[in-house]
């Protein structure tokens, strides 16, 4: 791996983890909730549905809008996906899945539970990582 240095944008990946940090805590703080995203997203379809899921549907569209702001205000990066469609879905498939014995996400355990020192999601955030480490090294290194 190499780093593109002219193009290394430090300040705003500081800045945007601030952000992240400062939002999760905030929401941790004043809706005694974890900013976990698939915890927010999958219980907008649990049956029968939770008539106090208005702020789920807020969260849910304020990272929407933020979105749609971003891409207004700014140019989208260069962009080139390697995988192929059927390689994707896998990928998606078995992310999502992961998440659900996981109990959580990345956001939930690798902001959260992390900031909060719990055990769980240090164990869920390595467990993940190595598995991500481990699939691009066989991906990229033996399988090519």
């Amino acid at each position: 791996m190499q780093i593109d240095w002219q193009h290394f944008t430090p300040w705003s990946a500081l800045a945007g983890g601030v952000l992240i940090g400062l939002s999760a805590g905030l929401f941790a703080l004043l809706a005694g909730r974890i900013a976990g995203i698939s915890g927010i997203v999958g219980g907008l379809f649990r049956i029968p549905m939770a008539s106090s899921n208005h702020w789920r549907w807020a969260f849910v569209g304020g990272l929407i809008v933020a979105a749609l702001i971003w891409r207004l205000t700014s140019s989208p990066p260069a962009f080139a996906l390697s995988a192929s469609l059927p390689q994707s879905i896998a990928a998606g498939l078995l992310v999502g899945l992961g998440t659900r014995y996981a109990n959580g996400c990345t956001s939930g355990h690798g902001v959260c539970g992390l900031a909060r020192f719990s055990v769980r999601s240090l164990a869920a955030v390595l467990a993940f990582m190595a598995a991500g480490f481990i699939t691009v090294y066989l991906l990229r290194h033996v399988a090519a």
